[in-house]
């Protein structure tokens, strides 16, 4: 679907504790590893100004090779002016051979490296937070990131991003090209799409669901929109 813009974790590289992938754990012939990147997760059918969703790991993720991740956020690879890469996602991540959970943001803008801020280090398993990335009011392209109702960024510019983006609830796994089947369970509730800059919030209707193999999403409610995605 031509919409599906999926905006990858570059976390690897920005991240020392993102190792180079252990040897021998692969998976079988046919097994959910056999692309490095695999996603479960929804995708808005309809362009909005921000996405919040309380997220929160179900248990510690077990990651051989690489990272996986909950998140939610707005543009994608080529999402940018230009099909240029440009996104802002907020979520969870864990990376081998460390189990920690982290709270982060990810920032993409045009021209320049991929930025990741860690807001949380440690965050405990079955512990929520209420995320969000939202275009500010009366300023167009500009936006921020929200943790638990505050801000936890300064205004972020991202160029031609107002009326175009389809934001995205999404976990992911990333083995580096190992074969690996990371393990992972992302609870994801309430979620809400922005209909104005500032807010005006819906709950999650119209989406596609995608689910990669080895991985799959189950709803938990569809009104509010809420679901937990994880590895088979």
């Amino acid at each position: 679907m031509s919409k599906r813009t999926i905006a990858l974790l570059s976390l690897l590289s920005l991240v020392l504790l993102a190792v180079a992938p252990a040897q021998g754990g692969g998976a079988g012939p046919g097994a959910c590893g056999s692309s490095e990147y695999a996603y479960a997760g929804f995708q808005s059918e309809h362009k909005a100004h921000g996405v919040s969703a309380g997220i929160v790991a179900l248990d510690a993720p077990a990651v051989t090779d690489g990272h996986v991740g909950g998140w939610i956020g707005v543009g994608g690879t080529d999402a940018g002016p230009g099909g240029a890469s440009e996104w802002l996602q907020v979520g969870l991540a864990s990376f081998s051979p460390d189990p920690s959970v982290r709270m982060y943001y990810e920032l993409t803008v045009p021209g320049k490296d991929t930025k990741y801020v860690e807001l949380d280090a440690n965050v405990a398993p079955g512990e929520k937070h209420d995320l969000a990335v939202l275009e500010m009011s009366k300023r167009n392209s500009w936006w921020r990131v929200w943790v638990d109702g505050k801000p936890s960024s300064g205004p972020i510019f991202l160029p031609k991003s107002h009326g175009s983006w389809y934001p995205q609830a999404v976990a992911e796994n990333w083995n580096g090209g190992t074969g690996t089947c990371n393990a992972y369970a992302y609870r994801f509730s309430n979620v809400r799409l922005a209909h104005t800059n500032g807010g005006s919030w819906k709950p999650l209707t119209d989406r596609y669901l995608f689910h990669d193999k080895g991985y799959r999403v189950v709803q938990t409610s569809r009104l509010p929109s809420s679901f937990v995605a994880t590895s088979v």
